[in-house]
């Protein structure tokens, strides 16, 4: 029976026989254009999301001549429909009907991959599952999640009787099946419906591609090992990607226990979320042999955690606690030590946070498999972690870089996993910050527990509040935590896993850490996640454990409940600006707005933060207050006419909040700077200066009040300090836009004058011993800003020792130039040197495959000042064959170079039609605006 009509109507037995006739003769037509095209010419799952079906098959069939009789037909008829041609109901919502439970998967899946073959566009899988299910509602339909799948059998069996011999008492015709391509779902319409309280068991046989091009659901790696091609399958099923592999109940909160399959190639290990049960032995029908590797069941968990991968990869291993933990890579990387660094830290993060929430990892495994190509960065299904090899493996050549701390917190992160979002998961998407966001709160702490002379605030600022700052503001419509949980596409999903999700919601957590205590929050954790293991929570659950932490002591008081809190923050957009008055101790917020205008302030935002001010005087830090009005006079925030006297607001950037003064506030600060610098932390160093720059572009204060700030710069030694002094003055702007040239000599002059002496401490360990750096997180991902700036500046020294380190790589091209400042030296040798220079580098271009290193090596290439030389790059650019150079690339990198405008300009207006028809008109879109930038005059204009 197909899906009700909303309305119905008469369609006479002529009108019927005709139109069976039609769809009888399109259903032969697609058939024989099904197996003249085959599996691997369906379209891309992100290609078919952006654009309307148009050549889907009809829609279910409304009258019941139409419809096969279940009792004749041997398997259910299929279909296909599109939004206009069906009648409304639950298939039509992104949420899946709550008439069934699902309990327990049987899945086994059949990748056709095989060692040595000549790999296609795509390879194709087959597979089967028996879901067991418990009806909540009578319903004479199943809907479940399915795309990309051909559905070759559908079966359901029950109710079942597990005390019986054959656990089923009987079977429940499914009269058709079809499929609802928008909202993803398959709907199975049965011949009776099933009953309240009953089991039953949902029989499906399906095929599919593994597609080479994409991370969603089942995916192809091929890659080089002991210098051969290979290849190999691995899984992503976050957050809807599971229904591209099988078809099932795809919701976080829908948690069922898995029994997984994998049949396989015999040279192939397979490995998903368990321990491998069984192996046996299976011979298809040409004959060829494939091994069936069975896996232990898994604890109840959604279908996002679902993994797998079948490979030929070597391991490293160790054991943690009785448990075995063993990191998977490319033969040649297990065999030089890549993976060793992270199987050492691995254990030691499980343990730590074993004992952190007094709660064991369920698992008696864990595999980690680094992918040549993860797009996905990293994923923590339950047992088997899903890694790009690049934040995984440790190359000796990257010990001076941040690679060791960067690989930690991904570990860290993945691991911190198992309990928020495997062990404990959100219950709809719309709290995926409860996963993601605590997720990335510990992994700061993890890592800097095993490393504590890491700068744990400054590096928290560094990584995540310096970005989202950037993002966030009153104005945008994106919030840590969504009310609403209906989204209308799953691309509105896809689209949460951002800054906001993951950075904003760790400064959530850290905020909430900190106006607490690390003993009751971890405590009000502990309590959460024990209440919830193996089920799923709500934003209001983890507030009411926080709530019931603070009830049972009596230390720690608060302005409100933990709810009303925290939600001030999760629920509302953007964050506030708390200005400080100290003359009258006066304190009050204002949402933050880019370019604020007077009209603004009177627009959104009526509701008010719940804000934790945590503050030092004259460097002694003070007791917490709150901020939980829109205005609040603070006495003791009142400074006196001493010199000596001045308040900073927000301790270590705890809150997530900017900080503004009155001017006296700012000038008091500015003065301690210049007296003695020192008195103030480095975090707070960073923080004022961070705030200033960012308050003045968005016309809060004027930007003489944050240049103030700089003029003790000459003694400032921290690195850290200085990037962020260079990001704001040394920008993109200044160094491309000619508009700004009479700017440049006043702050080179400026500049230049306070640079001196962290550039001398710099530069000598660049000279003596770069090793030294190794442990210096903070000097490891600034020196290039700081040496790049310093060159831009015209500082002599440094550009003696960019021509000086240059020459030397030409002279011994083994010995690299140091990671850290490779950039750099390669742009300003080709800016100071000739046409001999630029040859060497375009050679060494010639002969590098890998395509980061040749996007900097254009970079570098466009860097010269020669305007002939400059003009031969264009010339290869749009003369020599495509693969040699990604042509729009170099116009575009040539275009924004310092002497490189003038010449695009010139070269475009000349070879206009020649861009335009090998690249495509598209292309001249960025290459105008990025000469623009160099255009100042009428004629130009015209030109």
């Amino acid at each position: 029976m197909g899906p009700p009509s909303s309305s119905g109507f008469y369609v006479s037995r002529t009108v019927a026989l005709v139109v069976a006739a039609l769809a009888a003769a399109l259903l032969l037509a697609l058939t024989v254009l099904a197996s003249l095209y085959g599996h691997c010419e369906r379209v891309s799952p992100s290609e078919q999301r952006g654009r309307k079906v148009q050549d889907a098959a009809s829609p279910p069939p409304h009258s019941q001549e139409a419809t096969p009789d279940p009792r004749n037909a041997q398997e259910p008829a299929v279909t296909t429909t599109w939004k206009d041609w069906r009648p409304p109901g639950p298939w039509d919502q992104q949420r899946l009907p709550s008439w069934l439970v699902p309990l327990h998967y049987d899945l086994e899946l059949w990748p056709r991959l095989r060692p040595g073959q000549l790999l296609a566009r795509c390879l194709n899988f087959t597979g089967r599952v028996n879901i067991t299910v418990r009806c909540a509602v009578a319903t004479a339909r199943v809907l479940l999640h399915s795309l990309f799948l051909d559905l070759d059998a559908a079966e359901v069996h029950g109710p079942l009787n597990f005390a019986t011999a054959n656990a089923t008492v009987g079977r429940v015709p499914v009269d058709s099946v079809w499929f609802v391509l928008d909202t993803e779902y398959a709907v199975l319409e049965l011949g009776e419906a099933l009953q309240p309280g009953g089991l039953y068991e949902l029989q499906l046989c399906f095929s599919g591609p593994v597609l080479p091009d994409t991370r969603e659901g089942l995916f192809l790696n091929v890659y080089t090992d002991q210098g051969e091609r290979r290849a190999l399958i691995a899984s992503h099923m976050e957050p809807t990607f599971a229904r591209n592999v099988f078809p099932c109940f795809d919701e976080p909160a829908l948690k069922a226990t898995f029994n997984i399959t994998i049949i396989h190639h015999p040279l192939y290990v397979a490995l998903s979320n368990t321990p491998q049960l069984g192996q046996s032995e299976k011979v298809d029908t040409d004959g060829n042999q494939w091994t069936v590797t069975t896996f232990h069941t898994t604890p109840p968990m959604p279908t996002y955690l679902v993994a797998l991968a079948i490979c030929d990869f070597d391991y490293v291993n160790r054991t943690e606690r009785g448990k075995e933990i063993r990191i998977w890579a490319r033969k040649d990387a297990i065999a030089n030590g890549n993976a060793d660094f992270a199987l050492n830290i691995t254990g030691p993060i499980f343990s730590f946070l074993e004992d952190l929430f007094n709660i064991s990892y369920p698992l008696p495994k864990t595999d980690i498999i680094a992918l040549p190509v993860f797009d996905e960065r990293a994923m923590e299904n339950w047992g088997l972690l899903v890694f790009d090899e690049s934040l995984l493996l440790l190359q000796p050549s990257d010990e001076l870089t941040e690679k060791k701390t960067v690989i930690s917190y991904t570990v860290s992160h993945e691991i911190g996993h198992q309990w928020f979002g495997n062990l404990v998961t959100m219950n709809w998407w719309n709290n995926i910050w409860l996963n993601e966001g605590f997720a990335s709160y510990f992994e700061f702490g993890v890592t800097n527990y095993f490393n504590p002379k890491l700068p744990g605030n400054e590096i928290f600022y560094s990584n995540f509040l310096y970005g989202v700052f950037r993002e966030d503001h009153a104005l945008v419509s994106r919030a840590v935590s969504l009310k609403v949980e209906n989204f209308t596409e799953t691309s509105e999903i896809m689209n949460l896993f951002d800054l906001f999700t993951y950075h904003k919601g760790a400064s959530m957590a850290r905020m909430l850490s900190s106006f607490l205590n690390e003993r009751l929050f971890i405590s009000a954790l502990k309590s959460y996640l024990e209440a919830f293991s193996y089920s799923n929570a709500e934003q209001d659950d983890l507030w009411r454990h926080f709530q019931m932490a603070i009830d049972d002591q009596s230390e720690i008081l608060l302005p409100a409940s933990v709810k009303s809190i925290m939600d001030s923050w999760t629920y509302q957009s953007g964050f506030p600006v708390i200005t400080l008055n100290v003359s009258t101790g006066i304190m009050k917020q204002e949402p933050f707005y880019l370019e604020k205008n007077e009209n603004q302030t009177l627009l959104t935002h009526n509701s008010t933060w719940i804000v934790p001010i945590l503050w030092m005087k004259n460097g002694i830090t003070q007791s917490l207050v709150w901020l939980d009005k829109s205005k609040k006079v603070f006495p003791e925030m009142q400074l006196s006419d001493s010199d000596n006297d001045w308040v900073i607001l927000n301790l270590n950037m705890s809150g997530y909040y900017r900080v503004n003064y009155d001017k006296l506030g700012w000038m008091k600060l500015s003065q301690q700077l210049q007296r003695d610098p020192k008195a103030i932390p480095v975090m707070h160093r960073l923080q004022l200066l961070d705030d200033a720059f960012s308050l003045s572009k968005n016309n809060y204060i004027e930007i003489e009040t944050a240049l103030d700030l700089t003029k003790y710069l000459a003694e400032e030694d921290e690195i850290i300090v200085w990037h962020e002094v260079l990001v704001n003055l040394v920008t993109r702007d200044h160094v491309s836009d000619v508009n700004n040239y009479d700017l440049y000599p006043l702050l080179k002059k400026y500049l230049l004058k306070r640079l001196s002496s962290v550039w001398n401490i710099y530069s000598t360990i660049i000279r003596e011993n770069m090793a030294a750096l190794r442990e210096n997180y903070l000097a490891l991902i600034s020196l290039e800003k700081l040496f790049g700036a310093a060159c831009w500046l015209g500082l002599e020294d440094c550009l003696q020792l960019s021509r000086q380190l240059f020459r030397e790589w030409m002279s011994h091209p083994e010995n690299e130039i140091p990671y850290l400042i490779k950039n750099v030296i390669q742009c300003y040798g080709i800016a100071l040197g000739s046409d001999e220079e630029w040859d060497f580098l375009l050679n060494f271009y010639m002969n590098t495959t890998n395509e980061d290193e040749r996007i900097h090596l254009t970079y570098a290439l466009s860097c010269s000042k020669d305007p002939w030389i400059l003009n031969r790059f264009l010339e290869y650019a749009i003369t020599t064959a495509p693969s040699t150079f990604n042509e729009t690339n170099v116009i575009e990198t040539v275009a924004a170079s310092e002497v490189g405008r003038y010449i695009a300009k010139d070269f475009l207006v000349n070879n206009w039609q020649a861009v335009s028809t090998r690249y495509g008109a598209h292309s001249l879109v960025t290459l105008v605006y990025i000469i623009g930038r160099s255009i100042s005059t009428d004629e130009q204009m015209t030109e």
